[in-house]
């Protein structure tokens, strides 16, 4: 059952980051012009998050390299929420959206944190 478990919620998580990083590779332009008004060398910081959700993203699906895969994710989340989501610096009509945003995104930090302290499971390629 831990197995099956551990894989139901990789799926359930990269759900999450695959589909954001194709929807980001695919309107480039966009993203690094969202991306450009919160960080500098916006088209550099564009590639890295579509590598990480598009790329790490497909390996933790696939339990490759599933513990390395769940850290990176992990990190990265954690990274996002503080740059995009600062609520503490949102306006008040922002700030609840903002809030609640990046709280999920702790919760879904936590989540890959559980998958790096379990590994990816026997459903995986790690364990092929």
């Amino acid at each position: 059952m831990k197995d099956a478990l551990l894989l139901v919620g990789r799926i359930l998580v990269a759900v999450l980051f695959v589909p954001a990083g194709f929807g980001k590779l695919m309107k480039f332009s966009g993203t690094v012009a969202s991306i450009g008004t919160h960080l500098p060398i916006p088209e550099v910081m564009a590639a890295g998050a579509i590598g990480v959700e598009l790329g790490v993203g497909l390996a933790f699906l696939i339990g490759w390299k599933g513990r390395w895969a769940a850290l990176i994710l992990a990190l990265f989340t954690i990274v996002a929420a503080l740059v995009f989501h600062n609520f503490w610096a949102s306006p008040e009509a922002q700030f609840a959206a903002q809030k609640l945003n990046f709280l999920k995104n702790m919760a879904i930090a936590g989540a890959l944190f559980f998958a790096y302290a379990h590994g990816p499971g026997r459903y995986s390629l790690d364990k092929r």
